[in-house]
């Protein structure tokens, strides 16, 4: 069941108009946070002048979201005439209770605060103000500055968040999953859906890094230890964590993955494969030890081009996904590539190759039942083989998605006939 107390400062959108000032709506998801609520309340609402007059803001809403909470902190959130509440009694998710919050704002900016008493309510007048400064969509406080009170295995995992997001070719930031946060309204298309869990903030942190139509500013900002026991799990939330972040850099950045990965498997492939080749230049002979390594060499290379060429597929699929997030530079380039008859020619040709080196051997099987040839002519014409089965693949797939992008934005911009 849900209950929604009167709210003494609603906003009316006449109200807003007049004043042309952004009004702000914080929203204070909170489960079972009866030691820390009334607090926290208290706190944001005597902030409300200074943060107007800091950010230059017409009023400051604020909503309490009691997520399924058994002890009073509804009860207790209740009292207060000058917040709405919004109470319901299953637990949702620390993430589904921000959105409900979201659902029912009526600010032009909206904002969450965590109900433990960690951030200070006054520092939203510093956050409005980033986010109109830098304009930006996101303004995050980073709490991981001097005098943090955040234990240091978060502090730790943060900052682990923060290298992957670096790595994953992402924008820089420092505290991707803090519970304090400004964001306009407009921006919310781009951002959703987001998850209802914990991962709901490293979740934004990573899309606003990665959409190129979004921005992000950071600020950084006091922080004090909770008040009563936290419900983040290091180990659930943080494999949470880090599997959100992947997966939004795997939906705008795979090539940077697979790429990646692919060029250390074929980069090993010839470290391990240069003593083979070394020797059989100098000795004219391929010993029967090196079979094995040259086997693992063979499926490194095929591995490698296959996980690249997954990369490049997998760019051209975020394109038509998200069509103004359009690469630059060498990447671009490798893309037109592949979309061109280049990988088409590269496949046949190393396909013809790979047979016309395993036909003597094919023929004398034939004939013969026997096949004299020595292996090795075998195994780099089955690699050739398999190669250019994969570029012929990967090209086929890669004019596909571009007819379906071209038809795709033929049907937005073609009138109805």
């Amino acid at each position: 069941m849900t209950t929604i107390a009167p709210n003494a400062t609603h906003i009316s959108p006449e109200y807003e108009r007049t004043q042309r000032r952004p009004a702000l709506s914080v929203v204070i998801p909170a489960y079972n946070e009866e030691d820390a609520i009334a607090a926290i309340i208290e706190r944001t609402l005597a902030a409300r002048e200074s943060i107007c007059r800091a950010a230059n803001l017409s009023a400051v809403d604020i909503i309490v979201v009691s997520d399924g909470s058994s002890d009073r902190t509804a009860d207790i959130a209740r009292g207060y005439d000058e917040i709405r509440l919004i109470a319901y009694e299953k637990n949702r998710g620390y993430g589904a209770a921000i959105k409900l919050g979201f659902n029912n704002a009526a600010g032009d900016l909206l904002a969450f605060l965590d109900a433990d008493g960690t951030c200070d309510p006054l520092f939203f007048g510093d956050l409005c103000r980033a986010l109109e400064e830098h304009d930006a969509d996101v303004a995050i406080g980073a709490r991981l500055g001097p005098g943090s009170e955040m234990p240091r295995i978060r502090r730790l995992g943060n900052r682990l968040y923060a290298g992957l997001l670096r790595v994953s070719g992402a924008q820089s930031v420092t505290d991707s999953a803090s519970g304090m946060r400004v964001m306009r309204r407009s921006a919310l298309r781009r951002l959703y859906p987001l998850p209802d869990g914990m991962h709901f903030t490293p979740a934004m942190s990573s899309i606003a890094l990665f959409d190129p139509a979004l921005s992000i500013v950071e600020v950084p900002m006091r922080y004090s230890e909770r008040v009563g026991e936290s419900k983040l799990s290091v180990a659930r939330d943080g494999i949470r964590f880090l599997k959100i972040i992947l997966e939004t850099a795997l939906s705008y950045r795979p090539l940077r993955f697979f790429g990646v990965a692919g060029a250390v498997l074929l980069l090993l492939a010839l470290v391990y494969g240069l003593s083979p080749l070394v020797h059989y230049i100098s000795e004219r002979n391929i010993q029967e030890w090196m079979f094995y390594r040259l086997s693992a060499v063979v499926v490194a290379i095929t591995a490698g081009v296959n996980l690249i060429l997954v990369g490049l597929l997998a760019q051209q699929a975020v394109s038509l996904i998200h069509e103004e997030f359009q690469p630059a530079g060498r990447l671009r380039h490798l893309l037109n590539g592949l979309v061109s008859r280049q990988l088409m020619a590269w496949g046949v040709l190393l396909f013809a190759v790979g047979v016309g080196i395993n036909a003597p051997s094919l023929r004398s099987y034939l004939t013969t039942g026997h096949v004299t040839a020595h292996w090795i002519y075998i195994l780099v014409g089955g690699l050739l083989v398999l190669l250019g089965i994969q570029c012929i693949s990967f090209s086929v797939l890669a004019r596909a998605l571009a007819v379906l992008t071209f038809r795709r934005r033929f049907v937005r911009d073609t009138p109805a006939l």
